[in-house]
């Protein structure tokens, strides 16, 4: 049987730390553990903190909206203690208030009610590991990505992203010179399929914003998807 389903289901034995409420520790542990990864939960952001200070984990997903994960900010882990990539289950469609105290750099985020599937899905990409990294973030020429801050510059203009376009310009920016199909960037940016007229709205709004200025490094191969990097270098 082919399809995406056995495509997400590839853990195999990475511990995974499940931060939430009952519902979700209990859904989300299952799921994972069904999925090939090994789990613990934790029921509070503290407790989190004191499991990851003890724990090396591969990965943390943690549920935003529990009452203690605002007051985390004032808390830091021991110096040399692993920071592990982070998934977000956040009510909050904004990557801007996300904590980043558990994991600096590889984090990304799903907004509730989430979809498991979707879930997975992060998970997955979040342990495939990070992107070669320039100078504290990936970048091709003068555009430069700020995981930590879930920021990007083109030179020295901040540009101001949503999101769905911040996870996007990512996507593309990693695969430089390679197309991706719209099925392959709604998969990436929502976690599913969605229509043509979205996807081609969310690239039209990025192109806008990253190639304010030239050269222009968003193109589109008709036909086939959209590609980052300079045209000349693709020539």
């Amino acid at each position: 049987m082919t399809g995406e389903r056995p495509a997400l289901a590839r853990g195999s034995g990475q511990h995974v730390l499940v931060v939430g409420g009952p519902e979700v520790t209990e859904l989300l542990s299952v799921t994972l553990e069904l999925a090939g990864y090994r789990t613990w939960v934790a029921g509070t952001g503290t407790e989190a903190l004191t499991r990851a200070a003890e724990h090396r984990y591969d990965l943390v997903v943690l549920d935003t909206t529990l009452p203690d994960v605002p007051g985390l900010g004032s808390r830091r882990l021991p110096p040399g203690t692993h920071r592990p990539p982070v998934l977000f289950l956040t009510a909050d469609d904004s990557l801007g208030s996300l904590l980043p105290e558990l994991g600096l750099g590889e984090r990304d985020y799903v907004t509730k009610p989430f979809r498991v599937a979707e879930v997975l899905a992060r998970t997955q990409v979040l342990l495939r590991g990070p992107a070669r990294h320039h100078e504290g973030g990936p970048r091709y020429g003068d555009l430069v990505l700020d995981d930590a801050r879930c920021q990007a510059r083109r030179g020295t203009l901040t540009l101001d992203l949503t999101p769905a376009e911040y996870r996007l310009l990512r996507h593309l920016l990693v695969n430089a010179h390679r197309v991706l199909s719209k099925d392959q960037i709604s998969r990436y940016v929502w976690g599913d399929l969605r229509g043509d007229n979205a996807i081609e709205q969310l690239v039209s709004r990025l192109r806008r914003k990253v190639d304010r200025d030239a050269p222009a490094l968003i193109h589109t191969r008709r036909g086939f998807g959209y590609w980052l990097g300079r045209a000349e270098a693709e020539a």
